[in-house]
């Protein structure tokens, strides 16, 4: 009995120093893996806390293992929360939705400064509109820029080649113009709505109708202005991502007189057609006169063949005139 007792103290003993020996060996590796952590994310952690960003330390290094770049999400959380932006909630930003955006493909740093930019600015935009924004391809930074402060585009655009728009007005002169057109950005209709290409080609068209309308070049040199409002009036910005501002002139010169040129083509083109005619009646002329030559010729032939008769005839009423004689 006393043997079983002892072999009993002795198995606890060991035991219970093989437990010890597990929970050094559980502990050492917690404190590693704490040690790698705080190695790793504990200055980025550090900054986010005292920012108030409301980034966990687990939550950094969950985002590593989604192979999310938690440097990104953390800056993307801080300028948010530093700028005033809501950071929890339904419509807040929050981890989840900067990682959704980050994995997605788009840039969060734009969207966030975006949203910064349109909140300075009192425009109605929020996380989901701008990510959709960034995620549809567009700049969705320099696009509230736009609306906050318009930009000039030249009409026709300087990547072509052509410095000008030609139109000409109803008394045949050509105007050589260039416009600009102020716009700036509409947030509706920014995803699926038309690039700048499209507001410059219609405003060309636009310019180019209202010139072509004009009665003559005079009164769009004396109000250049009207073709702006008449341009204006017509919508030109409808189902683009764009508002249109303002179309200003700034360039109008006088080219060729398209008309007086269009006159003197065609002046060239009767007169070549009536020398055709007097072509075709001198030669007609001329055939008529060859064939009267003919007849003439013809009817000589007849005269002398007649001429050539008389002297048989004569005498024919010879031989029959002497008989009776005798």
């Amino acid at each position: 009995m006393t043997e079983i007792t002892s072999l009993a103290s002795l198995f606890a003993q060991v035991t219970t120093g093989h437990f010890i020996i597990f929970g050094i060996v559980v502990l050492c590796l917690i404190g590693f893996v704490i040690l790698i952590m705080l190695f790793n994310f504990g200055a980025l952690w550090f900054q986010g806390f005292m920012s108030g960003a409301q980034v966990s330390l687990l939550s950094l290094v969950s985002m590593s293992l989604r192979k999310v770049n938690s440097r990104i999400i953390m800056q993307a959380k801080i300028m948010a929360k530093q700028s005033g932006l809501p950071t929890s909630g339904p419509m807040g930003i929050t981890n989840r939705r900067l990682e959704a955006h980050y994995l997605a493909g788009g840039s969060v740093p734009k969207v966030i400064q975006a949203l910064i930019v349109a909140q300075r600015a009192n425009l109605d935009l929020n996380f989901d509109q701008a990510a959709a924004i960034d995620l549809a391809g567009r700049d969705v930074l320099e696009a509230v820029r736009t609306s906050v402060n318009p930009k000039v585009i030249g009409c026709p655009d300087k990547k072509g080649t052509r410095t000008f728009l030609s139109a000409i007005a109803k008394n045949g002169v050509e105007l050589q113009v260039s416009a600009k057109v102020t716009v700036r950005t509409n947030m509706e209709r920014l995803i699926g709505g038309a690039t700048e290409d499209t507001i410059i080609a219609r405003v060309g068209e636009g310019i180019i109708t209202a010139i072509g309308s004009s009665a003559t070049h005079f009164e769009v040199m004396e109000n250049p202005d009207s073709i702006s409002r008449a341009v204006l009036t017509r919508g030109l910005d409808s189902q683009t991502a764009f508002q249109i501002v303002s179309i200003d002139i700034a360039k109008i010169e006088v080219g060729q007189n398209i008309g007086a040129r269009l006159q003197v083509d065609q002046a060239e083109a009767d007169t070549r057609v009536a020398q055709a005619k007097a072509e075709e009646r001198r030669a007609l002329a001329l055939a008529v006169a060859q064939e009267m030559k003919a007849k003439v010729a013809e009817n000589r032939a007849i005269v002398i063949a007649a001429e050539a008769r008389v002297p048989h005839a004569l005498a024919a009423a010879f031989r029959k005139a002497e008989p009776a004689t005798n």
